[in-house]
């Protein structure tokens, strides 16, 4: 449904100046929000998107939601139109007596991206090229959409997407069935909690990192994860290791190192506390046949959120892969990055 047909309206957003809100009304009763960025005083565009207006969708992780307002100035000053969606049940989306995070199957997040890309114009003949942006379970959420909807989307970003399990495909093979089975009967059981909250002191400026965000949206030692949400992100990592043969250009930013230590450290403050990054750089090559990785030192688990150093080199890195892959053509497709 569009937000003409729901009545809905942009309205101002919490992140301020610039950023706006849209409510957007699912067919099962939930609500995704999407997001926009308008610069206050448009620039023209730094780089090589001139003459070019993609669309970016930015999607959250687990126990997430938007709040990179740096990430969607850098993309306005490339030219891009910015928008990023809270999916149903996640940050502005989430309603009383709602479950966090709860979901049986990503795929059941395409209703989410269907209206977002509807209210983005993206499905007027004269749209620009789409070019996705996920973030860990969001990353693993949009591989799988690219992968059942090819031609859609112009270029796939993936910042450290939850490609596979942390304790490799062997112990998720293993593993899998039995959540399979436990899913079908109680969906809504949590699993015992394994975060320490290691990764909200690196990231929290409650606990002397740099970014202040709604703790209500995403907690310090994150949502109970279910089973059901379990299945839906083993059923989506079996689908990449098969193989996606995605057709579109993928560019994956993952940290050097990993941290997987339930004790702090200042270590992870420069290392991926979630995710072995390498297990994710080798999934990464099932995704098609145009995949770059790009190792990003001392880089966290959302590269976004790392040092001010470690983002330059981040957005270094994406504007350099943007120059070789999103190139301008004569139809519809990728614009280039600066």
């Amino acid at each position: 449904m569009s937000a003409a047909e729901s009545g809905r309206r942009w309205q101002p957003d919490i992140l301020g100046e610039g950023f706006e809100q849209l409510t957007l009304d699912l067919p099962d009763g939930a609500v995704a929000t999407l997001v926009r960025y308008t610069p206050p005083a448009p620039e023209a565009p730094s780089g090589a998107l001139r003459g070019h207006t993609p669309d970016v969708l930015y999607v959250h992780g687990w126990s997430d939601y938007f709040f990179q307002t740096e990430l969607a100035r850098y993309w306005a000053g490339q030219g891009a139109r910015f928008f990023a969606v809270d999916l149903h049940n996640y940050g502005r989306s989430l309603r009383p007596g709602q479950e966090p995070g709860y979901v049986r199957d990503l795929s059941e997040y395409d209703e989410d991206l269907a209206a977002a890309l509807d209210a983005m114009g993206q499905n007027a003949p004269d749209a620009g090229p789409l070019i996705l942006l996920g973030h860990s379970t969001g990353g693993l959420t949009l591989a799988v959409w690219a992968h059942r909807h090819p031609g859609r989307a112009a270029a796939l970003i993936l910042n450290s997407p939850w490609l596979e399990f942390q304790a490799t495909e062997w112990a998720r093979r293993v593993i899998s069935p039995l959540v399979s089975l436990q899913a079908q009967h109680h969906p809504r059981r949590p699993l015992p909690p394994i975060d320490p909250g290691i990764y909200t002191r690196t990231v929290s400026a409650a606990f002397g990192g740099e970014w202040h965000y709604n703790v209500q949206w995403r907690p310090v030692r994150g949502f109970p994860v279910t089973l059901a949400f379990l299945h839906a992100v083993f059923s989506a990592q079996a689908m990449v290791a098969a193989g996606l043969q995605l057709q579109l250009p993928v560019l994956v930013l993952l940290s050097d190192n990993s941290y997987l230590h339930p004790r702090w450290s200042e270590d992870a403050e420069r290392s991926d506390v979630v995710l072995d990054v390498n297990t994710v750089a080798q999934r990464a090559l099932s995704l098609g046949s145009s995949v770059t990785v790009g190792r990003i030192p001392h880089a966290m688990h959302d590269v976004f959120l790392s040092a001010p150093e470690v983002r330059r080199r981040a957005y270094e890195a994406m504007t350099r892969w943007g120059r070789g892959y999103l190139q301008p053509g004569p139809q519809r497709g990728p614009a280039p990055a600066p």
